[in-house]
């Protein structure tokens, strides 16, 4: 069983009132070091998580050993909703805390031209989503499609993919993907 670095981090920086600037900065590293461990894009070498966790701070054997409370909140009022995006792309998480979690729920709001990036996402596990409102261009492989309110997407992350809103109004979708990897 592999042990996901990233969440537990994550949990951990949280659990210690840490964002993610502060923590790069008592680590000696990049704030977007900190970003892609926690985002499982990049695993750390021993000596540079060892830096990292002197930050919080928290020993290796520690930080392995470390087994937070599995969430037990089975219901969320939308003010319960955890803001995680920034800028035209509001991305609302149910629950704060995804350690140990093997999948990911999103309610997704794309303003009118939003865009995730003209370089295209790619990342271990399987999206899928449905169109609440407005109109969502995306594209996965080479493939694009316009869709609208009620239509869905699914597809095994590592294809490229990418999300666009089109058209005058903002776009809504509720979206899940496994594992957690946004």
């Amino acid at each position: 069983m592999s042990v996901d670095i990233g969440n537990r981090l994550r949990h951990l920086r949280i659990l210690n009132n840490l964002s993610q600037r502060e923590l790069a900065k008592r680590a000696g590293v990049t704030n977007s070091t900190i970003s892609l461990i926690e985002s499982n894009s990049s695993n750390p070498s021993v000596g540079a998580l060892k830096r990292i966790l002197d930050g919080i701070p928290i020993g290796l054997a520690e930080f392995f050993a470390f087994e937070p409370d599995r969430p037990k909140k089975a219901f969320y009022r939308a003010d319960e909703l955890v803001e995680i995006g920034k800028g035209p792309i509001s991305y609302r998480q149910i629950g704060d805390n995804l350690f140990g979690r093997s999948l990911q729920i999103l309610k997704e709001c794309y303003q009118p031209g939003a865009d995730t990036g003209k370089v295209p996402l790619v990342h271990d596990g399987e999206e899928g989503g449905i169109v609440l409102s407005g109109r969502l261009e995306v594209t996965v492989d080479d493939e694009r499609r316009i869709l609208g309110p009620g239509d869905a997407y699914y597809f095994e992350s590592r294809r490229p993919h990418r999300f666009r809103c089109v058209g005058p109004v903002a776009c809504e979708i509720i979206s899940a993907c496994t594992p957690p990897t946004f």
